[in-house]
């Protein structure tokens, strides 16, 4: 278990989340997570439990790399990413992040499941992802950045453009949000794994987790 980000960049988060959770008492965005099926307090608890999720990572595979970097702390975008200690020297541990991937992606199936729209959300899903991979970056020793907001943005922007004429484009943006950040960043990466040099290389870790927590929010309120 270890960190994506550095404990303070954590604690921000957390203070966002008592800030969040205060906005969804006053029904300042209660609306609009209710619009995705959600209850306020639920979100709530889904954000947290991403939150402590990201501490989890559950190797799914491994593979052979050199010169790996370790016990680093990195900055990309302004953000501070942890370089976890050597687990298998000369290999990097391939590894699923609960918090990052697995959390945002089940409650995505669920969302998607509740609004339909599948076509509608698989062509927003991968406008994200090109634009995802377009802009992120490999950072030697942590594995794949992406700038935080860009996720979000391009979502909710796909998905007021292909929204169905009676149907709201929450669904469509959160789906797009969370997925397309998580295919576009972490697996259309995959084959640049070994070039990483990164004891782990977690999907839904690292440099994505703050674009997969950021961009359900943002979806949420720009939609």
């Amino acid at each position: 278990m270890y960190p994506p980000v550095t404990t303070a960049t954590l604690g921000i988060f957390a203070l966002l989340l008592i800030f969040l959770f205060a906005f969804i008492e006053v029904g300042v965005i209660r609306l609009a997570y209710q619009r995705l099926g959600i209850s306020p307090r639920t979100v709530t608890l889904l954000l947290f439990g991403m939150i402590l999720g990201s501490y989890i990572n559950v190797p799914i595979a491994a593979i052979s790399a050199p010169r790996i970097m370790h016990d680093q702390i990195i900055s990309f975008w302004g953000v501070p990413y942890v370089v976890p200690e050597i687990i298998y020297p000369g290999r990097t541990e391939i590894a699923l992040n609960i918090g990052g991937a697995a959390i945002p992606a089940i409650t995505s199936i669920y969302v998607l499941v509740r609004f339909g729209a599948y076509a509608r959300s698989a062509l927003a899903t991968l406008i994200v992802a090109l634009a995802v991979y377009c802009t992120s970056k490999v950072v030697p020793g942590v594995g794949v950045a992406v700038p935080t907001l860009v996720p979000g943005v391009v979502a909710a922007a796909a998905a007021y453009l292909l929204k169905p004429r009676y149907s709201p484009a929450i669904g469509i943006a959160y789906v797009a949000g969370t997925l397309g950040c998580l295919i576009g960043a972490d697996i259309l990466n995959l084959p640049l794994v070994a070039q990483m040099r990164a004891p782990v290389v977690s999907i839904g870790g690292a440099g994505t987790f703050d674009g997969v927590f950021v961009s359900g929010l943002i979806a949420a309120l720009l939609t």
